[in-house]
């Protein structure tokens, strides 16, 4: 079945020697798969990153130090070619690991960038959509701050709270889709960069719920976490941006009433589930919730449309995964889940 698949595949052992290659090894870089096997890869594709620097030459990318590690989050390799010339390449793929998680090898899958020229019309896209997104809060921004500094002493304490409130607000919404352009960025180029930290999720996500609030003062959710709950090793902010998204989309697209919030432990992962009891996703929708720009013509549909792209993104980086499963006239939950480490692991990656 391997040599069906159109990607150029390739297999490494713990060696970083090359086990297996199938036929769309050939179509892209040259290389018969009979000659490569055996080779180094670091020797015979001279894979180098966005920046130059070798990969794969005497060691492995640090994630791989991390036992409940598995898959490798998309980059851009250059690889060479048998003739000589460079190939831009997008690879992804998954380590192998023997039962007590020590690394046994590593399976990729490469495709050329020049497949991706559609990418030049989605960032047209993007700037379109973000800078209607950005016209709304600095419009309003720029109205309040007008008010404030023409009208200040004719107004009295509770009109200039509810300006500066609401020009704080627009702010934060300003430097959100910042946030998000810089994070598409990043994620399709590779470059995304993870300060990580032990979180307590239970923590973070009642602080998430509380901030909420304060634009759904109708939010009624159920935070469940079991008793003590494991810490897990990841970039707070980045966990805040996910699971703000997913409680902030459930009142949007659905309901701020009756929504729960769920933590789970399962073996070597810890999980955390954003339940809603909206009118849930139809099946011909679900795929499409983590493109960019989807927006369901439910509810009040607003914002950009990358919100979930980008959070699938962040916890795929962080080697998690994020699902969403829905039944119609229920609801819908979004999962996701982040690998477990324990404290000296954590140290020593």
């Amino acid at each position: 079945m391997i040599d069906l698949i159109p990607d150029a595949i390739l297999r490494l052992d713990a060696d970083r020697r090359i086990v297996l290659a199938n036929p769309a090894v050939e179509r892209l870089t040259g290389h018969r798969p009979a000659d490569l096997l055996g080779a180094v890869c670091a020797e015979v594709l001279a894979p180098r990153g966005r920046d130059g620097h070798p990969v794969l030459d005497g060691t492995w990318h640090r994630s791989a130090s991390m036992r409940s590690v598995r898959l490798l989050p998309e980059q851009e390799i250059t690889v060479t070619r048998v003739d000589g010339t460079d190939l831009r390449t997008y690879v992804t793929g998954c380590y192998e690991r023997d039962d007590d998680g020590r690394l046994t090898g590593v399976v990729l899958v490469l495709r050329a960038a020049g497949e991706r020229q559609h990418q030049a019309s989605s960032g047209i896209e993007i700037v379109s959509t973000v800078s209607h997104e950005l016209r709304s809060p600095l419009t309003s921004v720029k109205g309040y701050t007008s008010l404030l500094l023409n009208r200040w002493e004719r107004l009295n304490d509770d009109q200039k709270k509810m300006m500066l409130e609401q020009v704080n607000h627009d702010a934060d919404r300003v430097t959100r889709l910042i946030t998000e352009l810089l994070d598409i960025s990043r994620l399709e180029t590779g470059r995304l960069v993870l300060r990580r930290q032990l979180v307590d999720l239970g923590d973070l996500a009642s602080t998430i719920i509380d901030k909420v609030k304060m634009e759904y003062a109708d939010l009624d959710v159920e935070l469940s976490m079991p008793a003590a709950f494991p810490r897990v090793y990841a970039d707070p902010d980045k966990l805040e941006q996910v699971i703000t998204n997913l409680v902030e989309n459930a009142c949007k697209y659905a309901s701020p009433q009756g929504m729960r919030v769920v933590g789970e432990v399962d073996g070597d992962e810890v999980a955390m589930a954003v339940s809603d009891q909206g009118e849930g996703i139809p099946d011909s929708d679900l795929p499409k919730v983590f493109t960019k720009f989807f927006r369901r013509d439910m509810g009040k549909p607003t914002g950009t449309g990358l919100g979930l792209f980008i959070s699938r993104g962040l916890v795929e980086a962080h080697g998690g995964r994020l699902v969403a499963t829905s039944v119609l006239g229920q609801g819908t939950t979004f999962r996701f889940t982040l690998p477990l480490l324990d404290l000296d692991e954590a140290l020593q990656s």
